[in-house]
């Protein structure tokens, strides 16, 4: 009878893992403690799939009235089409969405994948807490394809209004909605001078908010931004002017579909946060944009069940 050899596997009872609190449950040292065995078995596990590593990102402390604000605003993006049997969000190529970002010459803490024997980077600076850095406004609108696919609008726009003069498709009927967020800054919708600018060769440019403390509702940080820092990131910078370079010239970079996909994923949001009756404790949903795109099979609009909106109807009604 074969014998088996080598040394028995550490049995470990993961329900023991709900028992102990989020705050010991950080790295995998403390973790492993917790559970009485030693961190390389716990890293065994973990690539099993046993446990599941969970990166947490904060995100702003909704009050009622900001939950029913993104409740309505979510809703009023719904329409009803003869060619689609249940309702469907808008396909938003009339919104403009507007924001700014702190660009970083550096991180304080970066990842590199090294060889064993390479030298490990030394990186310096003045101060960590006052890393060089620039901040930026975008401007972007849904891009538009023909019925080839090929690109009509890359939805990228810099000077704003006289871009928008420019570059918007002539055959748009209709107004074109700027939104923005709640930031002091920003111009009321009502500025006189706006009006008047956005009003020249027969344009009709409106400004609007978007609701108060939610980012998750505008596609510059949805994703749009992560994108165009994860291209700059790559880039060597010394000055300030390389840094605005390198940041322009990602914003360049990134496709037109990587764009549009940005507007699908903040449709699959809205419905996200009806179900969740205006809050934002839900994850952003993956619908495999990529394949389906491979499979010519990519959505323009999502759909919202219809139980959903009744459903958050009747709770605004409350």
């Amino acid at each position: 009878m074969a014998k088996v050899v080598g040394r028995k596997r550490v049995q470990v009872n993961f329900n023991q893992v709900l028992d102990i609190p989020l705050r010991r449950r950080s790295n995998i040292r403390s973790l492993a403690n917790f559970l009485n065995v030693s961190k390389s078995t716990m890293h065994r596990r973990i690539k099993e799939g046993a446990i599941r590593p969970h990166t947490n990102a904060i995100k702003p402390t909704l009050t009622h009235e900001n939950k029913r604000v993104r409740l309505e605003f979510c809703l009023s993006k719904v329409s009803r089409s003869l060619s689609s049997h249940i309702p469907i969000f808008h396909d938003m190529f009339t919104v403009i969405h507007i924001d700014e970002k702190w660009f970083y010459m550096s991180k304080p803490s970066r990842r590199y994948y090294l060889v064993p024997d390479e030298v490990e980077p030394l990186r310096t600076c003045q101060s960590k807490k006052f890393i060089t850095k620039v901040m930026f406004l975008a401007a972007v609108a849904r891009p538009r394809f023909d019925a080839s696919g090929d690109e009509v609008f890359s939805g990228k726009t810099e000077k704003v209004l006289s871009d928008i003069r420019a570059k918007w498709p002539r055959n748009h009927v209709g107004p074109i909605f700027i939104q923005q967020d709640n930031d002091k800054p920003h111009i009321d919708v009502n500025d006189n001078e706006f009006l008047e600018a956005a009003s020249q060769d027969g344009f009709d440019i409106r400004l609007n908010f978007q609701p108060p403390n939610s980012p998750d509702l505008n596609v510059l940080d949805l994703g749009f931004f992560r994108a165009i820092q994860s291209l700059q990131e790559q880039e060597d910078l010394d000055t300030i002017d390389e840094l605005v370079h390198a940041v322009q010239m990602s914003f360049e970079k990134i496709q037109s579909q990587q764009l549009n996909n940005v507007f699908l994923t903040l449709q699959t949001c809205m419905r996200e946060i009806i179900k969740v009756q205006g809050g934002n404790n839900y994850q952003t949903p993956h619908i495999g944009k990529n394949r389906l795109e491979r499979e010519d099979n990519l959505p323009l609009q999502i759909g919202c069940d219809e139980s959903l909106i009744n459903k958050a109807l009747l709770h605004l009604a409350v």
